[in-house]
């Protein structure tokens, strides 16, 4: 089991990312509160990871915290959820967030994510409120990015293309995206805001 990737970030769209380890570039999938906390491109980066074995594949997902990490193998023990969903549900809300709506039978938050229906929420929240009983809240914060200005069709573009790899319709990803979209905002931001508004709907 790879367990955890130290080296150089060359490459990032999400949901895919690229590291280098000591000339091995590994690909990995990883969800958007993960992008939000990468390092620019040639940058040292260090990641929580968990290897799955299919037998037409081998995939890595890669992690900035132990947290999501676990909130991510968590989800995917429950029935109907997969890898890919999993990443849609860290990708839309931070692990806390999550774990919150969780405790707090929250179905409506839940259903405004992608792939995630009335009865997907319902199982989810039936079973994993005992598997977060004891997951410790931290306070959920904004995390802020350096931004980065370029053209912002080039950006909006790019966030487009992102949310749809995560599960949203081309038309419904396009219609976050330009709602949100500004020239001085990256692409990873353009996605954070657009998510954020989205689950706040």
């Amino acid at each position: 089991m790879i367990g955890q990737i130290r080296g150089i970030l060359i490459h990032k769209q999400p949901p895919h990312l690229l590291v280098d380890v000591q000339g091995v570039a590994y690909e990995i999938e990883a969800p958007m509160t993960t992008f939000y906390k990468l390092p620019d491109i040639n940058v040292e980066v260090t990641l929580f990871t968990h290897l799955a074995i299919r037998d037409d594949a081998h995939l890595l997902f890669g992690f900035a915290t132990h947290d999501e990490r676990t909130m991510f193998r968590t989800l995917i023990k429950v029935n109907g959820v997969g890898a890919k969903m999993a990443l849609t549900i860290l990708s839309g809300m931070e692990a806390d967030h999550f774990a919150q709506c969780i405790r707090d039978g929250d179905a409506d938050s839940l259903v405004r994510l992608p792939g995630v229906g009335k009865k997907t929420a319902e199982r989810l929240i039936i079973e994993m409120r005992d598997r977060l009983k004891d997951w410790e809240l931290s306070s959920i914060t904004s995390r802020s990015a350096d931004n980065a200005p370029g053209r912002a069709s080039s950006q909006s573009d790019d966030a487009v293309s992102a949310l749809i790899a995560l599960g949203y319709k081309p038309q419904e990803a396009s219609r976050l995206v330009f709602a949100v979209a500004t020239d001085e905002l990256t692409s990873e931001e353009i996605i954070r805001e657009a998510l954020r508004a989205f689950v706040k709907k």
